[in-house]
């Protein structure tokens, strides 16, 4: 066999179905001897050029490989001379938000913005690594979609009208643009600090003070790579959360303080990670330090059995809340004053608490 035969032999077959509608596009590859002993999915990883190793691993998981007419697991190991054929794009479509039919909480709306009283469990957009499945369902962008809403292309497909965002378990407050000339605008704004953002947090223990000032620069934590840190200098950005104390609480459960913070930098889980950085978590989050069920203290064990309640409290979200907005409006610069209460959930839980 010629050089230019066995070339041929070895390089993809990439075949169509003609006509309007195309049939799934379908690759053939011959593993060559020299590939002996080499697992399946990193084999294949090195014949798909810009095709991750886990993509190859979901081909394969979704039966869409086949080693001679089997489907086959991702830690094959070759012999050589297979006959691979890949049905399928290698690559997903890039990832667009979709329309869903959910209802919002408006708080404003013109021309320019909207603002949304977000409820906790509510991811603002779906994440980069999301797929069309569950992660890129019941996002706040598709709701605003689901209204029929224009929203600005600044953000892309999958972010339009995002200006900011609020973690997935924390409620409150959020800006939405209509158009990019108040996406720009309102941009600019939080990078100004224009835009001041209030929030009420209820963390555990007494804070001593009354108010304070935590600025300490976060970064991310090199070994919980979805954790934030304020103990790394090497990429730490600059962080500012002003606390004052709104009320401090004395439970049978323990103490807690209820703090409004404001902050004038936007940095990851900022406030969830300044608070726990001087001891004081936020109830809720056990990213942070606090305890997935707020237990008895130590000396009303003995008392559990005659007190009319459970044995433990416990969360399912963080007391968390983006609870009051000013700023200049984008357009007309006229002063915005916008608040939020607190959702009747964590209503619930200070009435719960102090029962």
């Amino acid at each position: 066999m010629s050089k230019k035969s066995q070339a041929a032999e070895h390089a993809p077959n990439q075949s169509e179905a003609p006509g309007k509608d195309h049939a799934p596009q379908i690759q053939h590859f011959t593993v060559p001897a020299e590939a002996a002993g080499q697992r399946l999915d990193a084999w294949l990883t090195t014949q798909l050029p810009d095709v991750s190793r886990s993509r190859v691993k979901l081909l394969l998981d979704d039966g869409q490989v086949t080693v001679d007419s089997l489907k086959e697991r991702a830690s094959l190991k070759l012999r050589g001379g297979e006959s691979v054929e890949v049905r399928g794009e290698p690559a997903p479509p890039p990832l667009r938000a979709m329309a869903e039919d959910i209802p919002l909480d408006i708080i404003y709306e013109d021309k320019d913005l909207i603002v949304v009283n977000k409820p906790a469990g509510m991811m603002v957009h779906a994440g980069s690594g999301a797929t069309d499945s569950a992660r890129n369902r019941g996002t706040l962008v598709n709701a605003l979609l689901g209204r029929q809403e224009k929203l600005s292309k600044t953000g892309g497909d999958l972010r339009p009208g995002i200006v900011h965002r609020l973690d997935k378990e924390t409620s409150g407050l959020i800006i939405v643009a209509r158009n990019d000339a108040a996406h720009q605008r309102l941009a600019e704004m939080f990078s100004q600090r224009e835009i001041h953002k209030t929030y009420l947090a209820l963390v555990h223990g007494h804070i001593a003070e009354d108010r304070g000032t935590i600025n300490a620069a976060i970064a991310r934590d090199v070994i919980r790579r979805t954790r934030m840190t304020t103990r790394r200098t090497e990429g730490a950005r600059t962080a500012i959360s002003h606390y004052r104390v709104q009320r401090r609480i004395e439970t049978r459960w323990g103490k807690f303080t209820l703090v409004s913070v404001r902050i004038e930098t936007g940095r990851t889980h900022q406030i969830r990670v300044h608070l726990s950085s001087i001891g004081h978590p936020v109830v809720g989050d056990t990213h942070y330090g606090a305890p997935t069920t707020i237990v008895l203290p130590v000396a009303n064990r003995a008392r559990r059995k005659q007190l009319p309640a459970p044995e433990g409290l416990s969360l399912p979200r963080n007391f968390l809340h983006a609870a009051e907005l000013k700023f200049p409006h984008p357009r007309s610069e006229k002063p915005l004053h916008l608040e939020a209460p607190l959702p009747a959930e964590l209503v619930a839980f200070l009435e719960q608490l102090e029962s």
